[in-house]
């Protein structure tokens, strides 16, 4: 296609003159000023001005004042930040409002608070001065709490940031691996938010690095003692004004670059990965020889395991006796070796169910026991309950093998031996040979069964797996439900296993737990719920056709309009379940003859592919919608497709129906 008039074709919208010329005017504002500074310096002398004895002194004096100053909001402001980010307490927005303060206050406003306070007449100056010798007016430490006052909110602001876009199941996966909080604050908190407390650190610096308002005022202006470099330029102002340029380009300089270098970043944010996951896509490792991979984080509690913690559920046989209350209400007792598939729609409690056995949810609270011992008070770094949340949530910044064995390390497990079990684990699941790659550089489907593998090194005495096979393949996932299989036909505790897969409920559980708006709606074998479902969600789990009723003399009364005509019912009156499996639903274009006694017209609305046959949705004005499953070559001799006009015919034998 030619360009007319050979312009170039337009790239996206035209911005509004209305709004452009604006925007370019506050770039204009903002601008010229530094460019004066620019303009106005003399570069023949921009030396000499910076090496200058009194320009040097306080330079000196600056940096030691910002470091200070520094130090004392990341001492202050991480666990302030922390205080605001995660714990819920009256009075909160109040705080909030305190930490914003000194950024809006004028700086000698905040002088004189400071005065008022730790001056020699302040509220706590006499004090200071008579307990501990203290005076700060006057002195570099009364520089140091100056510059602190205003800088330390960039700190706090910019960590609680990133703290609170942090998931927290990245700590409670951590916790229930059995790390104490205060490994899983130094191990996976503070790693995850670094970009966060980067910026704030770096934004603290040079706001300390520039003060003068609230310096001048509550501490003074003595050459060597409190005469930073901001408040040199002050004075040189007056007395040599190309010098004050030379030091203003400087301080300048520094906060430019400590922008440029944020980049953008203000706030921080967690560690994420650096790439969309697919399942069990290939992922080619991103490794950079020069930087080697983390393989595990410092550890704050070396060489202080408690031997409580050191008894493993290796070896050992625990029994599960749990009453819950709250939104999930049931009684659930196993033996050791029991494994449970908990199933049931969406919000019907599932995920709730695992997190009150975890101890980390308001909405339920769970008295447990596992074998002898009860740990209904226990934190849950001390349960021993390791979890595997949907996701996984392996920790970014560690490695494969150091994620399998952050539990074991947590447990005080040396870490030779903690690393040569997670390598064990990690192979059989099949992804040993990705052990030393991060999880930005798994496949979803990998990084699923290293979270997997993570928590059954970790010895638990109750596992808890929330779909922990729904990211993987279906050959991935036949492998890896028979390595856990082999696992837990050995394990000597009991596991939950949420899952929506029939085929999981059926080959990996001993029992299956059906949960309905927080309550316990069947407890059975996986044979007796396949063939007598209580849920109609359960019934179409399974690939049934479930239609709820009212039992008849003939059949059911079906609450969504119709008749079911059935060969056995309950007594007339009791709420009851029809279960109609798709193979048994005969699909003709014409209205049978024959013997089914259950007869419907209806419209073909959808046609999809179960291996090697087809499951036809058909919707009726006379019955709920049914799915038949015919084979595609009586589809295409009946000539079936979206909005094709046919009949369906049940047998009433072919009907069964459950009580509810």
């Amino acid at each position: 296609m030619r360009r007319l008039h050979g312009r170039p074709p337009r790239r996206g919208p035209r911005t509004p003159l209305l709004l452009a010329v604006p925007a370019l005017l506050a770039v204009a504002f903002l601008l010229l000023p530094l460019v004066g500074v620019l303009a106005r310096t003399e570069w023949g002398a921009f030396g000499a001005h910076l090496t200058g004895p009194a320009t040097v002194e306080a330079l000196t004096l600056s940096l030691v004042v910002s470091f200070w100053a520094l130090g004392l909001s990341l001492l202050l402001g991480v666990p302030l930040a922390w205080l605001l980010a995660r714990v819920p307490f009256r009075g909160k927005a109040v705080v909030r409002s305190l930490v914003l303060l000194p950024m809006v206050l004028p700086p000698t406003v905040g002088g004189v608070a400071l005065l008022l306070a730790f001056g020699r007449r302040g509220l706590l100056g006499p004090w200071l001065e008579s307990t501990f010798g203290v005076t700060l007016p006057f002195h570099t430490s009364g520089a140091v709490v100056a510059a602190t006052f205003v800088s330390m909110p960039f700190l706090v602001i910019s960590l609680e940031g990133a703290l609170a876009g942090l998931r927290p199941g990245y700590e409670e996966t951590a916790a229930s691996l059995g790390a104490s909080p205060v490994r899983v604050f130094f191990t996976v908190t503070l790693p995850m938010v670094a970009p966060g407390l980067l910026a704030g650190a770096a934004l603290t610096w040079a706001r300390a690095l520039g003060e003068f308002g609230a310096t001048i005022t509550f501490a003074g202006n003595l050459p060597g003692t409190t005469q930073t470099l901001p408040l040199q330029v002050y004075l040189l102002l007056q007395e040599e004004p190309e010098a004050a340029t030379s030091v203003s380009l400087l301080l300048l300089a520094i906060a430019m670059a400590v922008l440029l270098a944020l980049r953008g970043n203000w706030t921080g944010t967690p560690a994420a990965t650096s790439r969309t996951r697919t399942p069990d896509a290939p992922v080619e490792e991103a490794h950079d020889p020069a930087a080697p991979p983390v393989d595990e984080a410092p550890d704050p509690e070396e060489g202080t395991t408690d031997p409580a913690d050191a008894a493993t559920g290796a070896g050992g046989r625990w029994a599960l006796h749990a009453e819950v209350d709250g939104f999930t209400e049931l009684v659930l007792a196993a033996e050791p070796g029991t494994t449970i598939a908990v199933v049931g729609p969406n919000g019907a409690g599932k995920t709730t169910l695992l997190r009150a056995l975890l101890g980390l949810t308001p909405r339920a609270h769970a008295v447990l026991r596992l074998g002898d011992i009860d740990v209904t008070d226990l934190p849950p770094h001390r349960r021993q309950v390791a979890w595997v949340p949907q996701d996984g949530a392996l920790f970014p910044r560690l490695s494969a093998l150091a994620n399998t064995a952050y539990g074991l390390r947590a447990r005080g497990v040396p870490r030779a031996e903690a690393r040569w079990e997670a390598q064990r684990w990690l192979d059989r699941l099949g992804v040993g040979h990705l052990a030393h790659r991060r999880p930005a550089q798994l496949s979803g489907g990998q990084a699923q069964r290293v979270a997997l593998a993570r928590a059954l090194a970790a010895r638990p005495r109750l596992l808890l797996l929330d779909e922990p096979l729904a990211a993987l393949d279906q050959t991935t996932r036949a492998h890896v439900r028979h390595t856990l299989r082999s696992h837990l036909a050995g394990f000597g505790g009991v596991c939950l296993i949420v899952t929506h897969d029939p085929v999981e409920a059926v080959s990996l559980a001993d029992r299956v737990l059906v949960l309905q708006d927080g309550r316990p709606l069947q407890d059975d074998s996986p044979a007796e719920v396949s063939r007598h479902p209580r849920s109609p969600w359960v019934a179409r789990m399974l690939g049934r056709n479930a239609w709820p009723g009212t039992a008849t003399a003939d059949g059911l009364d079906l609450d969504g309009g119709g008749a079911l005509i059935t060969a056995e019912q309950p007594p007339p009156g009791t709420p009851s379940l029809a279960i109609i499996a798709p193979e048994a639903v005969a699909v003709h274009r014409e209205r049978p003859g024959g013997s089914p006694r259950n007869v419907w017209p209806g419209t073909v609305r959808e046609i999809t592919a179960s291996g090697s046959r087809l499951r036809v949705l058909v919707t009726s004005d006379l019955a709920p919608s049914l799915v038949a499953e015919i084979t595609p070559q009586a589809a295409a001799e009946l000539g079936l497709a979206d909005g094709v006009p046919v009949w369906t015919g049940v047998k009433a034998t072919e009907v069964t129906v459950v009580p509810l």
